[in-house]
């Protein structure tokens, strides 16, 4: 057999490997962090993590698929795992990016989350607060 076919194969192994680790990582660990992005939405976190899971795998599929094609032939080992290591080291870095990414825009919609909450006034526009009668707090009794 060819060892240009045999590094084709060993990427393919490896890549899909590689990407179908990530990915189940991926979604078994955002589950916490989408529930917290959405607000404790379990059934929403849930299929924004398929979908996103979905995404990656095609994303990254058709990355390794298009990546396969060898310019030279692969004739001794050396090459072999020179040309190896090239491709497989892209596609950890496609996969790397990838990741920060999608943990950067979740992260900005978290944030965006959180300040909402956070600006939610203690009384409704239209409602009224009572001053304390005494305390610490409270402006001091005119005198008289």
């Amino acid at each position: 057999m060819d060892l240009t076919v045999i590094a084709y194969i060993v990427y393919l192994l490896i890549s899909v490997a590689l990407t179908i680790w990530v990915a189940r990582t991926l979604s078994r660990n955002g589950r916490i962090f989408l529930a917290d992005v959405l607000h404790g939405n379990e059934k929403l976190a849930e299929a924004v993590n398929h979908l996103l899971v979905v995404g990656f795998y095609l994303v990254n599929f058709g990355f390794v698929a298009l990546y396969l094609s060898q310019d030279e032939a692969v004739l001794d080992a050396r090459a072999l795992f020179e040309a190896l290591s090239v491709k497989l080291g892209v596609v950890l870095l496609v996969l790397g990016v990838m990741h920060l990414g999608n943990v950067y825009v979740l992260n900005k919609i978290r944030r965006r989350g959180v300040m909402e909450r956070e600006q939610v006034p203690p009384v409704g526009p239209q409602g009224w607060t009572t001053t304390p009668k005494a305390g610490p707090w409270a402006p001091p009794a005119p005198q008289g």
